[in-house]
């Protein structure tokens, strides 16, 4: 398996959580920043390993073996952010790229090894679930700051988007997983909210909102 085809695999599996059905050519050329006629060649070439399934007009599903496959390049990628921080001191910002490389060393001793060293995590440092060595994910019910409910209280348990402005913007904030968040106001011209931190009230744009996952406390 190439480093493309991993990349590919992940990809797809990743569209398909978001579209709930088979990824469209266009869908997979825009995730990969890629043309149509390159997703087309490797689309082809993950259904000769029965790694997929394509239907035309209908896009690409992955198949139980690729589905698999998939998670477990997650899982290597999502232990290696838990390491880069709390053993490196990397921040959560930081993690992600250098990330994409280590997930694509195989070796499952070693990530194994790496899962005890690290006491077995559920969740990476964005709040993600890893899946353990069976690939069965850890869920937890949370909802987008966007949908909580005014005067309720939530804890922070993830965000959506992994970039590093997004995840600056939050440290500037003081907002990092665990911060207790009340929600005072929504603002209908624009679609704010006002929100109430340990230390301070802040007004957060709609698009920080669809991006914050809460959890009600």
């Amino acid at each position: 398996m190439t480093l493309a085809e991993e990349n590919y695999l992940k990809a797809i599996y990743h569209l398909e959580q978001e579209f709930k059905s088979g990824v469209s050519t266009n869908a997979l050329a825009k995730e990969m920043n890629t043309k149509a006629s390159s997703v087309t060649d490797m689309v082809k070439k993950l259904a000769e390993k029965q790694l997929l399934t394509h239907v035309p007009y209908q896009g690409a599903t992955l198949s139980e073996s690729g589905r698999n496959y998939a998670v477990k390049i997650i899982r290597r990628h999502r232990l290696w952010e838990v390491f880069l921080v709390e053993k490196l001191n990397f921040s959560w910002d930081e993690v992600h790229e250098v990330a994409e490389h280590l997930e694509h060393i195989k070796s499952e001793k070693l990530i194994n090894e790496l899962d005890a060293l690290l006491e077995f995590p559920t969740h990476d440092p964005h709040g993600d679930p890893i899946p353990d060595k069976n690939g069965n994910f850890k869920h937890i019910d949370k909802i987008i700051l966007a949908k909580a409910e005014i005067g309720n209280r939530y804890k922070c348990v993830g965000v959506d988007d992994t970039s590093t402005n997004f995840l600056k913007y939050l440290d500037s904030n003081n907002i990092a997983l665990g911060t207790i968040i009340t929600v005072i106001h929504k603002e209908p011209y624009d679609n704010s909210i006002k929100i109430e931190l340990e230390d301070k009230d802040i007004v957060v744009s709609q698009n920080v909102a669809k991006n914050l996952y809460l959890k009600k406390v």
